[in-house]
């Protein structure tokens, strides 16, 4: 009930967030269903370069409803970048990247850097045509680093030419370690921002004027005001991406 009453109850926001403040509680929503779907993917899928082609057809054609998760997984994971992109957006044009707000910006960064990770190692999990030149594009960069550049792409693909251990380490990392990461990076940018609090399109900084009990005059309680403004946004956005 803590937790509950600091980060939703009694969580203090700005009155004016306008529908540019969707954006983040989408892409936590997004972030739910890749990993629920991811889970029943990695359910059905082999990462070994004989099976793995034919498990994702295996998924499409043979498991009951597969086509539809794996459809959700990869509609989903163009969706993060949509949302996330509108939510940086919105950081830019209202100023949420300025001080007291750096860290909410930086670690917001950290979590850009490890969706391009996470998503780049998914790519190549099909293992299509696509996937193999893809990832071979991308790793190829790393030999560019002057000195260790040959030793760091080797050590990336597991051998010398993307093959079995690079699709295995791939699947490691999109399924276990990135995930961790990202999910770890997600709790820190929320507590860092319930600590210097929410931005808005005006610039008031609400904790500045308080009642005698420290309520900012400003706000008003994140529950229920934007859980119910939030769950419009989630349903609109449902529509759009089931569409």
């Amino acid at each position: 009930t803590k937790v509950w009453n600091e980060h939703l109850a009694e969580y203090y926001t700005p009155k004016n967030f306008n529908f540019w403040y969707f954006f983040g509680s989408l892409a936590m929503l997004v972030l739910v269903i890749q990993i629920v779907s991811g889970i029943f993917l990695t359910m059905h899928y082999k990462p070994d370069t004989a099976f793995a082609f034919a498990s994702v057809e295996y998924i499409m054609r043979d498991v009951p409803g597969g086509w539809f998760i794996r459809y959700m997984h990869s509609v989903g994971a163009t969706m993060f970048f949509i949302v996330v992109y509108l939510h940086m957006f919105r950081g830019l044009i209202y100023g949420s990247f300025k001080g007291p707000r750096e860290l909410v910006w930086l670690i917001g960064m950290a979590i850009y850097l490890a969706l391009m990770a996470e998503a780049f190692m998914g790519y190549l999990l099909p293992w299509g045509q696509m996937s193999f030149w893809g990832a071979q594009v991308i790793i190829n960069l790393f030999n560019t680093i002057p000195y260790i550049g040959d030793v760091v792409s080797t050590t990336i693909r597991g051998d010398f030419v993307i093959s079995d251990p690079t699709l295995n380490r791939f699947f490691a990392f999109h399924v276990v370690a990135v995930p961790l990461v990202l999910v770890g990076l997600v709790f820190v940018h929320i507590v860092a921002l319930h600590v210097v609090g929410s931005n808005n399109p005006d610039g008031v900084e609400i904790k500045k004027n308080k009642d005698e009990k420290g309520v900012p005059l400003d706000g008003i309680p994140f529950h229920p005001y934007f859980t119910v403004k939030d769950i419009m946004g989630v349903v609109v956005f449902l529509i759009v991406f089931f569409a």
